[in-house]
């Protein structure tokens, strides 16, 4: 983008600061009276990261203890930040201010910065633009400090050190005397061009060049120039994420599940499509279906993987879909995909895996009858101790594995150890289990499992393991360990 000129307009930037974001946003949802910061940890210390305006005149700041906060100020309320939070609000706030203009970016994780070239008149003028943002940040609860210039930088400048707008044309006027930290330099240079007597932007504007570049490199210069013109600083709007949704508006209602299936297949099949392009798959599907008395219905769709195939969605939309109540009739269906994944084109392959797509299919139609968080599969664990050697993880969100490796033979059933009468290293000829005498026939065994020292577990104090594998004259498989370290004998498996 050219800096000076706009097709023909000149380029004006508005730059806007929330200096009070994090709690201004907390406070929005949890509204609350008397001084209030928002907390973060840094180092083994909970400091404080936002405050509001009560707080700060309590004589509190950003980066103080929290311990010595609540010695200066007794009422200090205060919560944990949520800077993930906090992110995701300021993308609805880009949003919100495309109204005024489509060029909007973020400004660090505290602004927006916006290119008005062209649409202030929309609002009655640059004035009436900004009183509009304003006022509209004031209804949402939000304090702001707004600047207004033909730069990036003299925009950001104005915002964060004398909040106004500056005339078009020549921008040193009106930043001359502002600190040399409103460049957007580090705290170490400004420290540095403030000891050189350089603590205004107009001492830094008119001294020579040349030391300034070899004492703090071109950083300095090229945030000077940037703030006065003389150098191009673009604004690279962020683009809307793709929405992944599409409705039908129908000419006359209906109420037959074969109409309602077949609007939904040619739903599914423009948003198919549109993941297609963007190479996503869904993984939750939902449906909504709006009658004629305004009412709405939504079937939810959860899939045991990331899929963009209508003819294999559609049938698993027919029990949720035979379910619903058409009353006097559905007049619109509106389909959206609300969890999706990247799901890339992948090389097409002689191998066939219709085998493992009808398991994935089975998966869902079950799924949602009993969740798909109910359906769960073995997955082998990196450990020797028996009862660790495997974790149990839901199937759709989890894949198959084939690390199944071990010398020895494990048992199919493993339950808690199991004691039974017997003494001696070797298993005993006779023993009584569950209620059933029984008496051994063959052995195989030892095998000694020592405990993992670096994990805690009470089922392994009593030290290692001899394992067994005891087949009983009566037909049973068992396997039996001994405790060395303390004597006894335990019944722990049987194999099929």
């Amino acid at each position: 983008m050219d800096l000076g000129m706009f097709d023909g307009i000149a380029r004006r930037v508005v730059s806007i600061w929330f200096h009070r974001f994090a709690s201004d946003r907390f406070l929005r949802q949890y509204p609350l009276s008397g001084p209030f910061a928002l907390t973060i940890k840094h180092s083994n210390t909970n400091r404080l990261y936002c405050l509001n305006a009560e707080a700060t005149r309590q004589g509190l700041h950003q980066g103080m203890t929290h311990s010595d906060a609540r010695a200066f100020c007794p009422d200090l309320q205060t919560a944990a930040a949520d800077i993930y939070r906090d992110q995701q609000f300021l993308l609805i706030l880009r949003r919100w201010a495309t109204r005024y203009c489509p060029w909007v970016g973020l400004e660090g994780r505290d602004g927006l910065v916006l290119d008005i070239s062209g649409s202030s008149h929309l609002f009655g003028g640059e004035t009436g633009m900004l009183n509009a943002i304003r006022n509209g940040l004031m209804r949402i609860g939000l304090s702001a400090q707004i600047g207004l210039a033909d730069t990036r930088g003299a925009a950001w400048a104005l915002a964060h050190y004398g909040e106004g707008q500056a005339a078009t044309g020549d921008m040193l006027p009106a930043l001359q005397h502002l600190p040399v930290a409103a460049l957007r330099l580090d705290e170490k240079t400004t420290t540095a061009l403030i000891r050189l007597g350089l603590r205004k932007i107009g001492d830094l504007a008119t001294t020579p060049r040349a030391p300034l570049a070899r004492r703090f490199g071109a950083n300095v210069l090229m945030r000077l120039d940037q703030a006065l013109g003389h150098q191009a600083e673009e604004i690279t709007p962020l683009t809307a994420s793709p929405h992944y949704g599409v409705r039908m508006t129908l000419p006359e209602p209906i109420g037959l599940i074969s109409d309602v299936m077949a609007g939904t297949e040619r739903l599914l099949t423009q948003l198919c499509a549109k993941l297609k392009t963007h190479e996503m798959g869904a993984r939750v599907f939902v449906i909504t279906l709006r009658r004629v008395d305004l009412d709405q219905q939504e079937v939810e769709l959860r899939l045991a993987r990331a899929l963009r195939d209508p003819q294999r969605i559609l049938p698993l939309f027919e029990k949720g879909l035979a379910e619903i109540d058409a009353g006097f009739g559905i007049e619109q269906l509106r389909l959206e995909a609300t969890q999706t994944e990247a799901l890339p084109t992948q090389q097409m392959s002689h191998v066939a895996t219709d085998g493992d797509d009808r398991l994935e299919d089975l998966i869902t139609r079950i799924g949602t009858r009993i969740g798909l968080e109910n359906i769960q599969r073995f997955l082998p664990a990196d450990s020797h101790i028996p009862e660790r050697s495997f974790i149990v993880a839901p199937a759709a969100y989890s894949a198959t594995a084939s690390g199944w490796t071990c010398k020895t033979p494990r048992p199919l059933c493993l339950f808690p150890p199991e004691p039974i009468p017997g003494s001696g290293p070797y298993p005993p000829n006779h023993f009584r289990w569950r209620r059933v005498s029984l008496t051994t026939g063959h052995t195989i065994g030892p095998e000694r499992i020592t405990p993992e020292w670096w994990l805690e577990d009470d089922n392994w104090r009593s030290g290692m393991r001899d394992y067994w594998r005891v087949e009983t004259t009566q037909g049973r498989r068992l396997w039996l360990f001994y405790t060395p370290q303390n004597p006894g004998w335990f019944v722990q498996g049987e194999f099929a």
